[in-house]
């Protein structure tokens, strides 16, 4: 009898995963047309500002808390908004490609369903900024928000958007920041079984207080975020849920579930041992019950 060499999650993990250099390819291709995509909505100030003011107008009316709540939190120490800063600027990238890498050498499925949601959200993302161009809160003069990238730093935006060649601050809604962190979030609970799986969704909580805390996006921006990853979600058909072996720490797909095995149609054993009703020689003689009813 053969026996395994090697864990069943390495042969898992093997079955599905796409070649490795063709997805490098593949996400490389998809963020550059991304990031020329924001460029062409750039330049866009009047627009942009007067977007902001209809979008302030409506957290208003929907009475949505201000943004400015959060901001003063923030500006109790220095320390804290630096932090904040820091978040916005690493974090966004950094956490959704560490994401897909160990989906891809663990969880091959469900890398091709995150990568996909990703990219059908981010897609729908660019075509709202580039026809519906938006300035950040920090530019609104209503809003009489702190650009705590400019006084504080880090920051990966130019002190004038006009003239910005590195990003478009005009592309605030939606916000892929808090979309991306939230299909993060969705996309371990879904890969992992750990009791302690949905602290993951402290992700995206503490990416919009955030994303709106530095002024760099408004509520309806992580309100829209949500509503795409929603469709994307219901597009996108989920792969099968992991369930952990029993008896094991090793995780494992559920399997389909079993067609029931035919059973056998032939005679009883009582029924082939007559035949024309007489007694087939070998075959169990009755009870003496029946013996000495037959005398």
């Amino acid at each position: 009898m053969e026996s395994r060499t090697e864990p069943e999650r390495e042969g898992a993990a093997a079955i599905g995963r796409p070649p490795l250099v063709r997805e490098l390819l593949l996400v490389a291709g998809l963020f550059l047309v991304y990031k020329f995509g924001r460029q062409l909505a750039n330049g866009h100030t009047a627009e942009a500002l007067a977007n902001a003011h209809r979008v302030w107008a409506w957290e208003r009316s929907l009475r949505l808390p201000g943004e400015g709540a959060v901001q003063s939190a923030l500006l109790h120490g220095d320390t804290l908004v630096r932090a904040a800063n820091l978040y916005y600027v690493a974090v966004h990238f950094t956490a959704t490609a560490a994401f897909l890498v160990w989906l891809y050498l663990r969880r091959p499925t469900h890398y091709l369903w995150a990568r996909r949601v990703l990219a059908l959200v981010t897609g729908a993302a660019l075509v709202l900024h580039l026809t519906f161009p938006l300035a950040p809160p920090r530019m609104l003069d209503v809003a009489h928000l702190v650009d705590t990238g400019q006084v504080y730093g880090p920051t990966v935006y130019g002190a004038e958007p006009e003239t910005d060649s590195m990003a478009n601050q005009f592309a605030a809604m939606p916000s892929l920041h808090f979309g991306w962190a939230l299909m993060v979030a969705i996309g371990l609970i879904s890969a992992t079984r750990s009791r302690l799986r949905r602290l993951w969704l402290l992700h995206p909580l503490e990416t919009l207080l955030v994303i709106v805390g530095t002024a760099n996006h408004y509520w309806v921006d992580a309100i829209v975020a949500t509503a795409l990853l929603g469709i994307a979600l219901a597009v996108v058909r989920a792969p099968s849920p992991v369930r952990r072996a029993a008896g094991t720490g090793v995780p494992s797909h559920a399997p389909a579930p079993r067609s029931p095995e035919p059973t056998a149609t032939g005679p009883t054993p009582a029924a082939r041992s007559t035949v024309a009703g007489q007694p087939v020689a070998g075959a169990p003689a009755d009870g003496p019950g029946l013996v000495g009813a037959a005398r």
